[in-house]
């Protein structure tokens, strides 16, 4: 019996250690754990190294051609002892020359290509860190919300407490304390309704970590307030110009069409190849050089010269249209930004105190017979939807803050 109790409980050790919940992680520990661990951020950094593997590729030179033959055979008419005796041998030594310096262009065309993939690879973790601070942001919503919402049941109770001693001395009607007591069933519904939430939450952020970690053992942490300090739209502008990955990758692409153009052209010119060669025939040595010169009648390369020109033409028309959309996701979330601002700001100075103070004046004239259950009740829910309200809005500002983030293409802290 003692023995199956001291089992059990080494078993309970390890799986009572596995339900510790983690030490809360902060928004720079949370984007560091993504950035080793998002399967996507991965494969576009390999797209990286597969671009600079063509680089290697492109900067190969032409190989040598090495030519043996063996010529003039004749078994049946020579001396059947000397059947190879007047045999010729030819090995020929043959090597193609690039000119108008098409190796060269080839190299920055692959360089330009390694260039915009990594741009490309900065724009999609611009991208997934959206999705992520998104993420962290309701995480920390949720907890704010669980925070208001246990501090409003708490407090209700209190208020159901109160009333159950006034109507034991007869103060109020037992309708009264019924309709008291159900109300409660909303505070308690927020209560569980926010758990989930935030479960959801943070599941959704586990899922960008690539973490399978259980969510009762995943947390973080961090400030959930709003500043009030904006920065200058066309600073903010400038800086979206600056610092986007796509606008980057857009004029990459552009000097990488101009390179291929070139190139185009190039491949369009003739390449002589140049050979040297040594024969022996009988008794007799010679050596020999030649040249050998495409006839570029036909094929001069046009369609792909048209092409190229056209491609350049196009990626500029691209890259004019993603600056005004750059102009537009900017400005759009500037004033998202500045209206949640308005909004937050009346709420801090005004709203929160004015709530409190009426829930607190109502609550107490109640318990002294001077405000109806009706004023209590409306007391209670405009406290609640107050506090709600409030957070809802920070979260709301945050994720203003995150739009812009990704619309100017790096973290913007107002």
């Amino acid at each position: 019996m003692h023995h199956r109790f001291y089992v059990a409980a080494l078993l309970a050790i390890p799986w009572a250690a596995a339900q510790t919940p983690n030490e809360a992680l902060s928004w720079p520990q949370v984007l560091e754990r993504f950035r080793q661990a998002n399967p996507g951020l991965s494969a576009a950094e390999l797209s990286v190294r597969e671009n600079q593997a063509n680089e290697v590729t492109a900067g190969l030179r032409p190989n040598p051609t090495f030519t043996s033959t063996e010529d003039q055979n004749n078994f049946f008419t020579t001396n059947p002892y000397r059947p190879f005796g007047a045999v010729q041998w030819t090995q020929s030594l043959s090597q193609l020359v690039e000119r108008r310096n098409k190796r060269q262009l080839r190299v920055d065309s692959a360089h330009l290509a390694t260039e915009e993939s990594k741009s490309d690879s900065s724009d999609l973790e611009r991208n997934l860190i959206f999705a992520l601070r998104d993420a962290f942001v309701r995480v920390l919503q949720g907890k704010s919300i669980i925070e208001v919402a246990e501090e409003n049941l708490k407090y209700y109770d209190h208020v159901i407490d109160v009333n159950r001693e006034r109507q034991k001395a007869g103060d109020i009607a037992r309708v009264d304390l019924s309709r008291v007591e159900l109300q409660r069933a909303q505070f308690q519904s927020d209560l569980l309704n926010a758990r989930v939430n935030l479960r959801t939450s943070k599941i959704a952020l586990l899922a960008l970590l690539n973490d399978r970690l259980p969510v009762d053992q995943f947390d973080v942490t961090g400030p959930f307030e709003f500043k009030p300090i904006l920065m200058p739209l066309d600073e903010v502008r400038n800086m979206a110009l600056a610092s986007r990955p796509d606008l980057r990758s857009a004029a990459t692409a552009i000097e990488k069409a101009k390179t291929d153009n070139r190139l185009a052209w190039a491949n369009g010119s003739t390449d002589p190849t140049f050979s040297v060669d040594y024969t022996r025939a009988g008794p007799f040595n010679t050596i020999g050089v030649g040249v050998s010169i495409p006839l570029r009648v036909f094929d001069r390369n046009q369609g792909e010269k048209a092409r190229t020109a056209i491609e350049v033409r196009r990626l500029g028309l691209n890259r004019t249209g993603l600056v005004t959309n750059i102009y537009r996701d900017v400005d759009s979330a500037y004033e998202t930004l500045k209206s949640t601002l308005a909004l937050l700001e009346p709420y801090r100075d005004q709203y929160l105190k004015q709530s409190e103070d009426v829930r607190d004046t109502v609550s107490f004239s109640y318990q002294k017979g001077g405000a109806s259950l009706l004023e209590l009740l409306d007391a209670q829910k405009s406290y609640r939807d107050t506090q709600l309200n409030y957070r809802n809005l920070v979260a709301a500002y945050l994720s203003a803050v995150n739009q812009l983030s990704l619309a100017v293409g790096q973290e913007v802290h107002p």
